[in-house]
């Protein structure tokens, strides 16, 4: 027989009666809830942020030069920088077709040479604090991409044809830049004549050494 008491819902408490920081039925099984949306604890506790760069003919990962964007770089001495999702519109087609992806390295204990402005930047709680590390649209870095991976395709078809849509990948974190070192979207080969606008959001957490 089915005892309807049994689904409530409240606080847990131990055998010496303290309470328990965890929600738990009257048998004292924990409940989990999706309460909010998967990134708003980082979001309102100001911790996340986002980049977009209009990027024209995006370079291939192994060159330095012009790499971007967004091209993230951590140039703080206490914070990690981990990346939780990209997203891309394709506005001109490519003459070369090439994989769209992610890229980065070390050894950049200054910020990057040669470098533009990013076209839009924001702490995700609205009206927070900038981010520790800096955003740029491109840049040079001292050594260039020491990975490569891709999340999406740039065609040389017609835009109506293969190009259309906007596009979110989850990278859930995957990628993590320690200070002194920076992450960055790239190509497989360099896109002549590709437009595309990147969004790039992370989360900066502690680091600890």
């Amino acid at each position: 027989m089915s005892d309807l008491s049994l689904q409530r819902v409240g606080p847990t408490y131990g055998g010496s009666g303290t309470a328990s920081p965890f929600r738990g039925d009257i048998t004292g099984a924990q409940c989990i809830t999706n309460a909010h949306g998967q990134l708003c604890e980082a979001s309102r506790g100001q911790n996340l942020f986002m980049a977009t760069a209009i990027v024209t003919a995006p370079v291939v990962f192994t060159t330095a030069a012009g790499t971007g964007g967004p091209l993230i770089w951590n140039g703080s001495t206490n914070k990690l920088v981990s990346v939780l999702k990209v997203g891309y519109g394709v506005t001109t087609v490519s003459t070369v077709a090439a994989a769209l992806g992610l890229t980065g390295n070390t050894g950049q204990t200054s910020a990057p040479t040669s470098t533009t402005a990013i076209d839009s930047r924001a702490n995700l709680y609205l009206g927070g604090p900038a981010s520790a590390a800096t955003p740029y649209r491109v840049g040079t870095p001292t050594n260039a991409g020491g990975f490569f991976i891709p999340f999406g395709a740039l065609h040389t078809g017609a835009l109506t044809v293969d190009n259309t849509g906007m596009y979110w990948v989850d990278i859930a974190g995957a990628i993590t830049a320690p200070p002194n070192s920076w992450v960055s979207v790239a190509a497989s080969a360099t896109a002549t004549t590709t437009v595309v606008q990147v969004t790039m959001i992370w989360e900066e957490l502690p680091f600890l050494t």
